[in-house]
């Protein structure tokens, strides 16, 4: 998504809620840059982008695919939104050595050409996988 917060523009990735709905991190420089505080009452436009908007890699999973000519040749070849659901497949695990199964697991799928992760509920809804961050006080 695209948006102004209180008059200054951003883009940001709306990220699943696991209640069929959406957030958005609002990083601190624009927070800074705004004049907002949490609490505030804010001034929000928000539109879709043109494209979507890559994820970031997490930098352990970024290793496997610069390890492995392959697996990035898939990565490369797959959507926008195919590569959002791999990393919140791997985000969303709870426990460490769970995300570096998965890390180690998507990069062995991505290098047999499997453009898709399999059987991940990416609304979080019915998983519980996906939340937002608790609300600050």
């Amino acid at each position: 998504m695209q948006g102004k917060l209180n008059g200054h523009s951003f883009q940001a990735t709306l990220e699943p809620d696991g209640q069929l709905s959406h957030w958005f991190k609002v990083p601190a420089a624009l927070m800074k840059k705004a004049g907002v505080a949490i609490g505030d009452t804010v001034t929000l436009e928000a539109s879709p982008t043109p494209t979507e908007l890559e994820p970031p890699v997490p930098p352990e999973f970024n290793e496997v695919l610069d390890a492995s000519p392959p697996a990035r040749e898939t990565w490369d070849a797959t959507t926008t939104i195919a590569r959002i659901d791999w990393v919140h497949w791997i985000e969303s695990a709870k426990q460490a050595k769970t995300r570096m199964s998965r890390v180690a697991d998507a990069g062995d799928m991505l290098a047999a050409g499997k453009k898709r992760v399999c059987c991940f509920d990416p609304s979080g809804f019915y998983s519980k996988s996906l939340k937002p961050p608790r609300e600050a006080t």
